[in-house]
């Protein structure tokens, strides 16, 4: 057979296959697909220049019979085997019509037939496992398990997160007083503006539950005069924490552990923050997470939880891109959800701010920090490590820009006998004291 009958067979057999499994929607397709001879599977949308698909090996093509939907091509995209030419987050747009998508047993008796015919045999074995896909082992949630989750996303490289983050290394949204201010600027804004929901006094203590490099602890002991302890599952983490700390001049108030914060209970605080942890809880220790805060928080104090939030209740699905690469065991709750276990646990909801659009502008800085540093980061953290992360921080961009996901800081006071000690006038609670450098 020719090479151009071979594409044109190739290229016709892909085409029955989607003519023959795919949805209404799939049908006409806003996207070209390149296999790895060349041959092409034209896009059927309106777009003048429809951005490619391409899958580079016949490997590619395994993952997805595999795993068909988003697992299997996440799978070939960290393996480099499955690539994209154009807008990337412009194309995760569109998952939900892919996910939309089902297949029963008879399509997937015809997709392997035509894998058969597409690939052969390679199409049909087993691709390799994946170096930086998590396989959790243990009771869910329990603490060594949540542990070994939680160094699994953490403990990749501190230089790694430096790269990405930038010289903040604060891993949470920025609070950006307009979209053209400097990532720094917003996340010093943001550190600001815990400490002043939480009303924060000289001689305090502070616990700053994932405290991740000690951002947040170095910031309130330099500028509000507190006594912090941080906490953090992940070693890698704590090393970084106590370097900035003695950086910064501040050891003889800031405390970093590597511990769970259920650790911790029979402590107690003047304040507590959680800031981008609470989604590693999950939903059914969700009123014990709050439990245990509120039993560490003394009269009078101050809660601030800032997590990621899903719009609705529903099922949560771990066999995801997120939930093998990225965050193993990790949910998102319905805000309300959070208020409630708050309320039952007497704490009083004093004050709810949504961040969502601050997320969306955050992200992109990370991806631009990552697709500008992305030869470093590959020497550091291996290629995969890159691809998930590029994969990761663009789609979730997207999902926040759309109003998919959202993140909330959520205030709450444990009055106890004692009244709380934030002002009468929200405006002052706002105020911003003297900007200070991290």
């Amino acid at each position: 057979m020719s090479t151009a009958a071979h594409d044109l067979n190739v290229a016709s057999s892909a085409q029955t296959v989607v003519d023959e499994i795919a949805d209404g929607a799939l049908r006409r397709r806003p996207l070209a697909v390149r296999f790895w001879d060349g041959s092409v599977l034209p896009a059927t949308g309106e777009l003048a220049d429809p951005p490619t698909l391409v899958l580079r090996s016949k490997r590619a093509l395994a993952y997805l019979l595999r795993a068909p939907g988003e697992l299997g091509l996440g799978r070939a995209w960290v393996a480099g085997e499955l690539d994209l030419e154009g807008d990337l987050e412009r194309v995760l747009g569109w998952r939900d019509s892919l996910r939309a998508a089902s297949l029963s047993l008879a399509d997937r008796a015809r997709v392997l037939v035509a894998g058969w015919r597409l690939a052969g045999r390679e199409a049909l074995r087993r691709p390799p496992a994946l170096q930086s896909e998590a396989r959790p082992r243990g009771r869910l949630h329990s603490l060594a398990r949540d542990q070994a989750v939680v160094r699994h996303h953490y403990d990749v490289s501190n230089r790694f997160y430096r790269l990405l983050l930038g010289p903040t290394m604060v891993y949470s949204c920025a609070y950006f007083d307009s979209p053209e201010e400097s990532l720094e600027t917003a996340q010093e804004r943001k550190l600001d503006l815990i400490c002043r929901k939480l009303a924060l006094r000289p001689g305090d203590r502070l616990l700053d539950i994932g405290c991740g490099w000690g951002s947040l602890i170095v910031h309130a002991a330099a500028a509000y005069g507190v006594d912090a302890v941080g906490v953090t599952l992940s070693e890698q983490q704590a090393d970084g924490a106590r370097e900035r700390i003695r950086d910064a001049g501040v050891e003889d108030h800031c405390e970093v552990r590597v511990a769970d914060y259920r650790e911790l209970a029979d402590e107690q605080f003047d304040a507590i923050a959680s800031v981008g942890m609470y989604e590693h809880v999950g939903r059914s220790q969700l009123g014990a997470y709050v439990r245990t805060v509120r039993r560490m928080l003394r009269a009078g104090g101050s809660f601030l939880n800032h997590g990621i939030t899903r719009l609705s209740s529903g099922p949560v699905a771990h066999d995801t891109f997120i939930g093998r690469f990225v965050f193993p065991d990790g949910e998102l709750h319905p805000l309300s959800d959070l208020m409630t276990e708050m309320h039952e646990a007497g704490l009083e909801v004093r004050d709810v701010e949504s961040l969502r659009e601050h997320y969306a502008l955050t992200l992109r800085r990370w991806v631009r920090n990552l697709a500008v540093a992305r030869d470093t980061a590959i020497r550091e953290a291996g290629p995969e490590i890159e691809r998930i992360w590029r994969l990761y921080l663009t789609g979730s961009a997207g999902a926040f820009a759309s109003g998919e996901i959202s993140v909330f800081q959520t205030l709450a006071v444990h009055r106890g006998e004692h009244e709380h000690r934030l002002p009468y006038n929200r405006v002052r609670l706002l105020e911003p004291n003297s900007p200070v450098s991290l």
